[in-house]
């Protein structure tokens, strides 16, 4: 088995080892870091994961960026084209389970988004370095999106501080994170 495939197993498996309550205690924490950090203040239309399988909790961020007026956009997987669909997200109830068992709009109401209208990116990933390095879950969607963006658009990845680790070795086409904001700090990338 080569380092990454045993790096991720490594900490899905303490991701997976934290109790539900320990998850919403520290996605909460993330999410107070988030409201004061400028980019996401900013921003007027953020793309978001729908989280799972013990990620960073991500609908109480949601309905924060609802109750300010903004967009959301979340990202469907489409399996065969091996991509990220950027689609507006509305209502929490348009939401059903889809690649992976990861919710996402219902095909017949889905509203596709320009990359370009997007001002922030909140980044799921297995674990990360400080210097914005991401090891994802093996597929690379979001190294084939991120491109696509505006330059200078952020990306910010949340995590637990247990997802954190010493180095992580880039691939040619792995995208660094510009921050990572964790349930004790924000951490920017480009310092490191």
């Amino acid at each position: 088995m080569d380092e990454k495939k045993i790096l991720r197993k490594e900490i899905l498996n303490k991701r997976t080892d934290q109790l539900p309550a320990e998850i919403i205690a520290k996605s909460d924490k993330i999410l107070a870091l988030l409201k004061a950090f400028q980019p996401y203040q900013q921003a007027r239309t953020v793309m978001v994961y729908l989280d799972f399988r013990g990620e960073v909790r991500t609908r109480e961020i949601i309905k924060d960026l609802w109750a300010y007026g903004k967009k959301v956009i979340i990202p469907v997987t489409v399996l065969l084209e091996k991509k990220l669909l950027p689609v507006y997200l509305k209502d929490f109830g348009d939401l059903v389970e889809g690649t992976y068992g990861i919710l996402e709009p219902k095909a017949e109401t889905r509203e596709i988004a320009d990359p370009k209208a997007i001002d922030l990116v909140l980044v799921p990933g297995v674990a990360f370095d400080l210097k914005g390095n991401r090891l994802g879950y093996g597929a690379g969607f979001y190294d084939r999106f991120l491109p696509q963006l505006r330059p200078g658009v952020k990306k910010v990845a949340l995590a637990f501080e247990l997802q954190l680790v010493p180095k992580i070795t880039p691939g040619p086409h792995d995208i660094p994170m510009d921050y990572i904001i964790t349930e004790e700090r924000i951490i920017n990338c480009r310092l490191y």
